[in-house]
């Protein structure tokens, strides 16, 4: 067999911006991508209900892929369910994707910093903990978007979002206080960096708008075995695969999925 892969979990297909950096940070590494996409958007669920389910999901996942390390390509579920992941499956590494908020804090020029997100991540003490830890120094606004989301993953599908949706979803990150402006808007959602050259467009004022696509990259790199062996070891390659938890993936999810290399693959876990 060849090597345990790279597994990366999200509610739908905004964890893609994570794979992006992963594979070049990984080049050599196989990926089995997880795309939950039978309970998106994870806004709608009950937290009890949600973190039931997401750990059901991953005592099959870990069963079936035998993943050498879990990424959480998700904010929302990380903010929720990183904890109880780690102490259910202590035998599997876990990265989870939490708001970028320390970096946000220490680039910040104005000591205005939003953070866009879901509802979900925004309500989180674990969020307001990390504001209190990294930017007690600054104001910092937690916007809790109910349509981002939804925005980002049809814009993937199909090609074409509503600038003046995107518009009004931004709108509350952008403050002005005694002559200074919101500089930092933290992306605190993995679907949103496909949305950020139309942010860019619609923003009143330009700003450092962060992605912490590569920073979950890098760490979870740093958690895995340095091995300088061919990792193939002479064996046919396996692809990297995209699983879905409806099992009937729209044929534009499935477009775009091939896009990134990925093979769309059917589960007998999901």
């Amino acid at each position: 067999m060849s090597e345990r892969p790279v597994l990366l979990f999200d509610s739908g297909v905004g964890g893609l911006t994570v794979l992006r950096e992963a594979r070049v940070l990984m080049p050599d590494r196989r990926f089995v991508y997880v795309a939950d996409d039978a309970g998106f958007p994870y806004g709608d669920w009950e937290e009890a209900a949600l973190r039931a389910r997401i750990v059901e999901l991953f005592s099959k996942l870990i069963a079936e892929h035998d993943p050498e390390i879990a990424v959480i390509a998700c904010n929302t579920a990380s903010t929720l369910v990183l904890a109880d992941l780690r102490a259910a499956f202590p035998d599997t590494p876990f990265v989870g994707t939490v708001p970028a908020i320390k970096p946000a804090a220490e680039r910040t020029r104005s000591g205005l910093v939003s953070v866009l997100a879901t509802p979900g991540t925004v309500k989180r003490q674990y969020t307001r903990d990390l504001i209190h830890e990294w930017a007690a120094k600054c104001h910092v606004r937690l916007v809790g978007s109910v349509r981002l989301a939804a925005l980002a993953e049809a814009y993937m599908r199909e090609g074409f979002v509503d600038e003046e949706a995107v518009r009004a979803e931004i709108a509350p990150c952008f403050m002005e206080e005694g002559g200074r402006r919101t500089d930092i808007v933290v992306l605190a959602c993995t679907h949103y960096p496909f949305l950020v050259n139309r942010m860019r467009k619609t923003a009143p004022w330009p700003v450092d708008w962060i992605d912490p696509a590569e920073a979950i990259a890098r760490r979870a790199l740093s958690l895995l075995a340095r091995d300088d062996r061919p990792r193939r070891n002479g064996l046919p390659e396996q692809p990297d695969i995209a699983v879905f938890t409806s099992q009937s993936p729209a044929p534009s999810v499935v477009k775009l999925v091939r896009g990134f290399g990925l093979q769309a693959a059917t589960s007998s876990t999901t």
